[in-house]
């Protein structure tokens, strides 16, 4: 059997031919690569050069191939979150989103006043998600937050995932006004439970709608019976059946405009006991301002490194010469250091009566066995290899992956590919997976 996936991202069009092969893994064929067309008013019109790059490269004709697609083109789902408490369901909210299609434009703890009203008016998200209490607890906060909202009108459809005890009352505010309301299972149904894949659920349900928005995306949906995934979605995907397959992994995406970090692991009992806040076991943050060429110049205003600025005259969205390279290849480590520390754990003293002792907030990357290198600033450029061991350094003021990680660059850019198949070929996704790295790292 014959597989094709199909990732139409902003800026390029990847096409992938694999074949299934009977011990249950998939080969990889042939790739081709294209510029994205949104400027063209037909996204297909890229799709359609990356296919025919693909053939050429292609060792044989497919065989009536199962299409598959994901796509971050028509841009994610904007998105507002409210909660009760920043660091309980407003947080938790925040993790829901991530990976699963939508860009947080806003997030608000507590009673919401007649500014973040104005924000929100301002924002004209595509979802607004209201959380708050854990069930059976807080209720007043939450019901005021619902009746503000409301009182907007349809500008969105609304997802409720808080306080189970005023879902009733929750439904009829929203009915009476004539506000799409979708009920989702608490993010924080109890003190240290977090509950967010219900709301992903939904999320992505919305992404799917709103995908097809991009220029000429709904004929390519008509490619496929599955549904369009999200790129950030199908690399979590992806990075969730690698754990599976072959333990903890951390995922470092770096690209021209963002610097997306997946890690799937639930850390180490040193580390995880002292947690102030829980953390998922797949968790994902976007970096919106540490792109390598989009936002650039951000990076260099954090390093603060006179020597680099006047390289900056030298930037390429595709660079060709050792100098373009050098500046690129300084700016991806860079955005991986900041970006990692960003994502990962923090340890920290507190002070009790009983002594000193160390708490952490984030997550806990210590027990991760596997980084994994991936998008076109680690791919096709030399040295990405050594920019992530420079980042497994353990535990220290941050929670860091150990000396001891085996590191992989996904060369050939396969890792969200395999991530649009998870969810109807997870056991092969799995098996290419151990076969990837049996062929990287053969002590394995």
């Amino acid at each position: 059997m014959d597989i094709l996936t199909l990732e139409v991202g902003s800026t390029i069009t990847k096409a992938n031919a694999f074949a299934l092969l009977p011990e249950g893994r998939f080969e990889h064929l042939a790739q081709g690569i294209a510029a994205t067309s949104i400027s063209s008013g037909d996204v297909g019109i890229g799709v359609e050069s990356a296919l025919a790059v693909l053939n050429e490269a292609l060792p044989r004709a497919l065989e009536d191939p199962q299409y598959f697609v994901n796509s971050s083109a028509a841009g994610g789902l904007r998105m507002t979150v409210h909660g009760l408490t920043f660091n309980m369901t407003a947080r938790a909210a925040r993790e829901a989103a991530l990976g699963a299609g939508a860009i947080i434009k806003q997030i608000t703890a507590g009673a919401l006043d007649e500014y973040d009203l104005a924000e929100i008016q301002e924002i004209q998200p595509n979802i607004i998600l209201l959380a708050g209490g854990v069930d059976y607890g807080e209720k007043r906060i939450v019901v005021q937050n619902a009746k503000a909202i409301a009182s907007l009108g349809p500008i969105a459809p609304v997802i409720y995932a808080g306080n189970i005890a005023i879902r009733a009352q929750i439904k009829d505010i929203f009915e009476r006004t004539g506000v799409e309301l979708m009920l989702a299972e608490n993010v924080f149904p109890a003190v240290d439970q977090l509950n967010i894949e219900p709301v992903r659920v939904i999320i992505h349900e919305l992404f799917n709608k709103h995908i097809v928005h991009a220029p000429g995306m709904s004929r390519l949906a008509e490619l496929t019976q599955a549904p369009v995934l999200p790129t950030p979605g199908a690399v979590l995907l992806a990075a969730k059946l690698f754990a599976e397959a072959l333990g903890d992994v951390l995922v470092i995406d770096v690209g021209g405009a963002t610097t997306d970090v997946h890690s799937v692991t639930e850390g180490s009992l040193e580390w995880t006991s002292r947690l102030t806040d829980p953390e998922p076991v797949a968790k994902r943050t976007v970096e919106g301002d540490l792109g390598v060429f989009v936002n650039a110049a951000n990076i260099l205003a954090l390093a603060n490194d006179p020597e680099w600025e006047a390289e900056m005259e030298h930037l390429m969205a595709m660079p060709q010469t050792e100098q373009e390279m050098n500046l690129t290849r300084w700016l991806t480590k860079r955005a991986v250091e900041t970006a990692i520390r960003r994502h990962a754990g923090q340890v920290s003293d507190l002070y009790t009566p009983s002594g000193k002792i160390k708490i952490v907030r984030g997550k806990d990357l210590t027990a991760v066995q596997w980084l994994v290198g991936t998008g076109g600033a680690l791919t096709h450029l030399s040295g990405g290899e050594e920019i992530l061991r420079g980042i497994c350094m353990g535990a220290g003021q941050h929670l860091l992956p150990t000396p001891e990680t085996k590191v992989i660059i996904d060369e050939s850019y396969r890792f969200s590919a395999l991530g649009t198949l998870a969810h109807h070929y997870p056991e092969e996704v799995k098996a290419t997976f151990a076969h990837w790295v049996q062929e990287k790292h053969k002590s394995v």
